[in-house]
């Protein structure tokens, strides 16, 4: 798969996916409380982000033809 992650598109993946992160973990931990399921899905979309902002590439801009990477 090609890169098609760059940018500001990067660089708010690589700062949002850690804070979601942080985030379910706070709600994980009670100090935030917004339930379990809440959590989760910010644990997902955080692993998320910071995957596909690690590595610059992205299937769902690859499936709607969306490229945000520079060369």
């Amino acid at each position: 798969m090609q890169q098609n992650v760059g940018g500001l598109d990067r660089t708010a993946r690589i700062i949002l996916g850690p804070a979601l992160l942080v985030a379910a973990l706070a709600a994980f931990t009670g100090y935030l409380a917004v339930g379990t399921v809440v959590g989760a899905v910010s644990l997902v979309a955080g692993i998320l982000l910071v995957v596909t902002g690690t590595t610059q590439k992205c299937p769902a801009h690859k499936v709607t033809g969306i490229d945000t990477y520079q060369n």
